[in-house]
Parts: C-alpha cells; structure tokens; sequence
C-alpha cells in the first residue's frame, strides 16, 4: 500500500451512535460511541423509535468528536463508510443519510457495510487476517459461522433457526429478574454457581453448524415456573450457570468442529457476546486442540457495536473498487452474501 487511506465510519444499526477514524484499516485514530443503554433498560429493551431519536441528537456531536480526536480534518478523508444494514431501519436511515449528506458536501466516495462484515473486521485492528478463516458471530440478533477464503468473500455455513444466543441471554435474563442487558449479568452470576442443573443442547442434525438456543430457553422458561408453582426457589447463580453450560458447549464445540473440517488457519470471535467471559475462556481452552489454528479475540471495545470495525471494512470495500451512490438505503434484513 502506498498511499494512507483514511476512512471515517458510522455505524447507528441499534442503539449505539458511533463514529470512528481508521487508517489504513488497521489503525483506530479515533471510536467514539454514544450509548443508549440508560434509555432503553426501564423497557427491558431496545424500543426502536427511542433508539431513532437518540441517534438523530448524537449523530452531528459524535462524528465532530471522532474527526476532533483522529486529528483529521474531512479534506484528510478518503471515503465515508456506513452501516447500511441489518438493524433497525428507523435507526439505520439516520446514520445512511448522515454519511450521504458528508459524501455530497465534501465529494468524498460513499461505502455501504454490512454489520456482521463489521464485526468481523473488527479483528483487523488487532490482528492481520489469514485466509482461510472462520469467525464465530455472537450478538443479539446474530449467531453465524462464517466461513472466508478471501477479504469480502462471505460463506455462511452455519446460522440460528431461530433465537439468536444474545436473544435468549436476555430473555432468560429477564426471567430472573436481571436488569437489561441481561448478557452480562447472566455471565457475572454464571461465574458464581455452578452448571448443576440438567438443561438440553441442540445439536441438530448431523453434519449441521445450525444453532438453536429457543429449546434451552423454553427449558429455563419451564423449570423456573414450575419451581414456583411449587412454592420452590431456584437459585440464579445456579441457573445462570447452567443456562450458559449450555449455550457455550454448544457455540465452542461447533467452531471448532467446522474449522478443523474447513482447515482453517484463524479463529475469529465477533459480535457483542464475544464479550462474555465464558465463551471466551472455553473457545481458548476448546482450540487447544487445534494447535495450528490462531484464535483471534477481540478486546470488549471492538465486541459490542463500534464505528472502527464499519470504517476497517469499509477500507476493504474501498480497496477492492467498491462504491456505493447516493440512492444508498437502509436495509434492515440486508444479507451478508
């Protein structure tokens, strides 16, 4: 490469406002991310037009704050990236038509992103990426692997049938009475118990890298209301503990069965479960059996939504000639291939 290039991302797909300046795809100048979380917890979860409104008051404040801390100025820029989908449209559109609006007025190339595409070259910024690769992407409405022979191409060999593992983390989470997000506070009390009670992990069929997480939570469902129609009192530690046995035997068991068949050289973890502390022990102890393999973790800054890993694949896109135009949308269920 001879020339820097300079990206600057946005990523606004639920219920982060962020922007970040990266160089080169490597190098985070600046992420700055302007959460919701306090907003969003009185309704134990994310409420779309509350998201939307946040975003459009923070949008301006958190790109200026960005650009301030990279030390770049827009004539410094190279392209603007965005994440064009999937999320909340409502949400999507604000950051879609604030990154439009940056491309016109400073004639600056406009690159739509994946969001999963993003949370996988969130790895980039600690790590060069060997091919081929799998990543591991965990997050609230996502649990995929997917497989990669080369930068931008995308083979999804195994995704959820129907709750994503962060979906259940939070449904279980509200059952026990768990503030929202339940994700992490499933994984501080899990660390307390111990995975004593009997609860079921779908394997699916043979040969399948498919995920299925409402079973075991229908299982947690059951066992907590039974326990108290009959006066009985399940200890949370306990059953927190037991609930994330199961989700984490299931997630590591398959990574590391689909990259020894694929014959992979990395192990990439991705999305904002990535940032459980469970998983990540377990998928460090499950790949010592694959000693060939490098697993790549992410630190928590680059697991939940940021703009830095929207801006790394979007210098790939850049890279690789890839552009967007102006008619570019918010696409909520946009697909990674």
């Amino acid at each position: 490469m001879n020339e820097d290039v300079y990206m600057l991302g946005i990523e606004t797909s639920c219920d982060e406002t962020a922007a970040a300046v990266v160089k080169n795809g490597r190098e985070a100048l600046s992420n700055v991310v302007a959460s919701q979380m306090e907003s969003h917890r009185r309704f134990g979860g994310v409420v779309p037009e509350i998201a939307s409104r946040h975003h459009v008051e923070q949008i301006t404040l958190v790109i200026e704050e960005a650009m301030q801390q990279a030390g770049v100025s827009f004539a410094d820029l190279d392209a603007v990236a965005v994440t064009a989908g999937p999320g909340l449209v409502g949400a999507l559109l604000v950051g879609v038509n604030a990154a439009k609006a940056l491309a016109f007025a400073h004639g600056l190339p406009l690159i739509g992103v994946h969001h999963i595409a993003g949370h996988i070259y969130a790895n980039q910024l600690v790590t060069e990426m060997k091919f081929p690769l799998l990543a591991l992407v965990v997050s609230g409405g996502h649990t995929e692997l997917v497989f990669m022979k080369e930068h931008g191409n995308f083979v999804v060999i195994g995704e959820t049938r129907d709750d994503a593992a962060g979906e259940a983390y939070d449904k279980v989470a509200r059952a026990l009475g768990l503030p929202y997000p339940g994700g992490p506070h499933i994984d501080r009390l899990a660390h307390e118990g111990e995975p004593v009670m009997d609860l079921p992990r779908a394997w699916l069929e043979e040969g399948s890298y498919d995920f299925s997480f409402s079973g075991l939570k229908s299982a947690v469902l059951n066992a907590l209301h039974n326990a108290k129609q009959r006066g009985e009192e399940i200890d949370p530690r306990q059953m927190a503990a037991s609930f994330q046995a199961s989700v984490i035997d299931v997630l590591v068991t398959k990574t590391a069965q689909a990259a020894k068949e694929y014959g992979v050289r990395q192990v990439l973890l991705a999305g904002g479960v990535a940032a459980n502390r469970g998983l990540r022990a377990a998928l460090q102890e499950k790949m010592k059996e694959l000693p060939d393999v490098e697993l790549v973790i992410p630190p928590l800054s680059l697991c939940t939504d940021n703009a830095a890993m929207i801006a790394v694949a979007g210098t790939v896109l850049y890279q690789q000639g890839k552009r967007a135009d102006l008619a570019l949308n918010a696409n909520p269920s946009l697909p990674l291939v």
